[in-house]
């Protein structure tokens, strides 16, 4: 989705929720950031390896996202590991709180990048892997990266 868009900068992508996960369907999300955060995004200092969004009096939080503060930030800087609130039209919300309150199913942050000059998240709507899903896919991404490796040998 993120990366078909014209002026798109992907800043980080969190590749272990689609191992952890399966991802049935995805949203994009605007992010409220102070300037200092922008800065130390921009400069790629940002993890979303363990975060997930959390709701709280309607609105929607993104959860252990982890933005390294900003060198030159002196005293402008946050706390790199506080609760960062998701802008999404209230509609959007409420759909996704009754999506997510079925058993088994987390919003989770699938990628951080720059639309313009914007900083948009990815979120999808996951439910969880059990441990022979995983091993399924570890094998397939192994027969796939062994068939490229043969193809580039070949020719």
């Amino acid at each position: 989705m993120a990366d078909k868009k014209v002026g798109v900068k992907i800043v980080t992508q969190n590749k272990k929720a689609y191992h952890d996960y399966f991802v049935d369907e995805k949203f994009e999300a605007g992010i409220e950031l102070f300037g200092t955060e922008v800065k130390s995004i921009r400069a790629g200092s940002v993890n979303l390896k363990d975060s997930y969004c959390d709701f709280k009096d309607g609105e929607l939080f993104v959860v252990g996202m982890h933005v390294s503060p900003y060198e030159h930030g002196n005293i402008f800087n946050r706390d790199p590991m506080r609760k960062r609130r998701l802008l999404m039209h209230k509609r959007e919300i409420l759909k996704l709180f009754g999506l997510v309150a079925q058993k088994g199913v987390s919003l989770i942050p699938l990628s951080l990048y720059f639309s313009g000059s914007r900083v948009k998240v990815e979120l999808g709507l996951c439910r969880g892997k059990k441990l022979y899903d995983k091993r399924d896919s570890i094998a397939k991404h192994d027969a796939d990266r062994e068939i490229e490796r043969r193809l580039k040998d070949r020719g």
